[in-house]
């Protein structure tokens, strides 16, 4: 289907495209305010050769923005509200935009009539870039990845591939529109002329509200923000759901069998910006306890595991994990084009022989320690195993003679006891994986899209080392 939010309101304009608290919009009524914002654009002098930042907060009014820009093609810089001004400024001077609109640049937008400079749609081309997402990448500098309108609707068509559509679907939205993540379901839905149940943030029972009271089917999460709607859950709401897709890190192996437990349809997916969100997705075609891995990869898209060499590896040996396909970004900004060009995604995984993809760490966090390679999802899984452990999160400290020692930090129950907890990995872990140094702590820090801040754990928690729990 077109990518317009107006071809969808005359397709199924009483549909509802959007659910915001008790606010709803049909496609029709959501068309004519888009329709406004597009006249403000125009009479304001941005068109398709502009590119404009948006700081985009969860507001119904800014998916309206979202979806004007989309419709007179007008690339925006995305950018997040909670980011501080060094940060904005950074992303700025790098993406020279024309303007920056935020929340009450948009009000002004909206006050303008639907007829004033806009009276017509216009003929977009699809390899136009769509959106300028930034991600910090395996170097810690901000990189915008230039994604195009062709992107963005391969990687909706290979979603819908998997998940398949069904007429009463519903999407909860409490990703950042900011994120990969959350600008996808947008853009996926206005494809399937679908609803988007939007929240403003992440809150456990916020979510589990509106997944019932709007009977939404699908939801997008990251596994911390799983791990709290399993706490929350007392009414199994998420049993009714017919899949929540995790993704945005890698998922541990005990959160998922808990999920399963609770009679959750959890889809495990690898993504990143650079591919316009999905990468690889379990199938929904298969039973839960069949599922393996993240999944195969979607519709148009391919993958290869690579040495450090750039040779190609056989299944099951691990290596660096590269892709290619339609979804792809057009390049970084300032950048060469990538063209049809392999990309490396900076991650570390293997596949099996049936094509299904295990991720073991991103790169920026392997573990050299002796010559060996310690992945920090492993032993953070084995940790999570152990009942007492509520949260870990594994990194390395610099060690002369070893390159680095393994380190966990975690936030544990009252009763915990730390003698049991190395018993319990000294039976799942080989010697060299297991954490020598160890802290404990009252919580694990957070990115904004909800993902494990490794760098800032790694700041705060490595002076508590071997402090609060015994140096092994």
């Amino acid at each position: 289907m077109e990518l317009s939010v107006f071809a969808a309101a005359r397709e199924c304009g009483d549909h509802i495209a959007l659910i915001h608290s008790d606010e709803t919009w049909t496609y029709r009524a959501l068309a004519v305010q888009v329709r406004c914002i597009c006249a403000g654009l125009c009479a304001r002098g941005f068109d398709a050769q502009t590119v404009v930042a948006l700081r985009a907060s969860n507001r119904p009014q800014t998916v309206m923005t979202i979806l004007a820009l989309i419709s007179l093609g007008i690339p925006f810089v995305a950018i997040h509200p909670r980011w501080t001004d060094q940060e904005v400024r950074v992303v700025m001077a790098d993406a020279a935009p024309a303007a920056l609109l935020d929340d009450a640049q948009i009000e002004l937008l909206l006050a303008y009539s639907a007829s004033d400079k806009f009276t017509s749609e216009k003929l977009i081309e699809k390899t136009a870039p769509l959106a300028i997402l930034y991600s910090s990448g395996t170097s810690g500098v901000p990189k915008g990845a230039i994604l195009s309108r062709a992107a963005f609707v391969a990687s909706a068509q290979g979603s819908a591939q998997n998940l398949g559509w069904q007429p009463d679907d519903r999407w909860l939205l409490c990703l950042p529109l900011c994120h990969i993540g959350g600008l996808s379901i947008v853009v996926r839905c206005l494809m399937a002329r679908k609803t988007v149940v939007l929240l403003p943030r992440f809150e456990p029972n916020a979510v589990l509200f509106h997944l019932k009271q709007h009977r939404a089917t699908l939801a997008s999460v990251v596994p911390v923000m799983l791990h709290a709607l399993l706490d929350a859950d007392r009414d199994h709401v998420l049993g009714s759901v017919r899949a929540v897709l995790c993704g945005g890190a890698a998922t541990p192996l005990p959160l998922v069998e808990r999920a399963q437990q609770h009679g959750v349809n959890v889809l495990l997916t690898y993504g990143l910006t650079e591919a316009c969100s999905q990468v690889t997705v379990q199938s929904l075609a298969d039973p839960p306890l069949l599922r393996t891995g993240s999944g195969r990869p979607i519709a148009g898209m391919q993958l290869e595991i690579r040495t450090a060499e750039g040779v190609v590896c056989l299944p099951g040996h691990v290596g660096n994990i590269w892709i290619l396909g339609s979804s792809m970004m057009t390049g970084y900004v300032g950048k060469a084009a990538l063209g049809d060009a392999w990309f490396d995604t900076g991650d570390i995984g293997e596949l099996s022989q049936q094509g299904v993809l295990t991720v073991h760490a991103r790169r920026m966090d392997l573990i050299i320690t002796g010559g060996e390679n310690v992945y920090p999802l492993e032993v953070e899984q084995a940790l999570l195993a152990y009942p007492q452990v509520r949260a870990a999160v594994v990194f390395g400290t610099p060690h002369p003679q070893w390159g680095a020692t393994v380190s966990a930090a975690l936030v544990v129950h009252p009763d915990f006891v730390f003698s049991a907890l190395w018993e319990s990995l000294c039976e799942r872990l080989a010697a060299f994986k297991r954490p020598r140094l160890w802290a404990k702590v009252l919580a694990i820090p957070e990115l904004a899209n909800g993902k494990v801040d490794r760098r800032r754990a790694v700041a705060e928690f490595t002076p508590l080392l071997a402090q609060s729990m015994p140096q092994v």
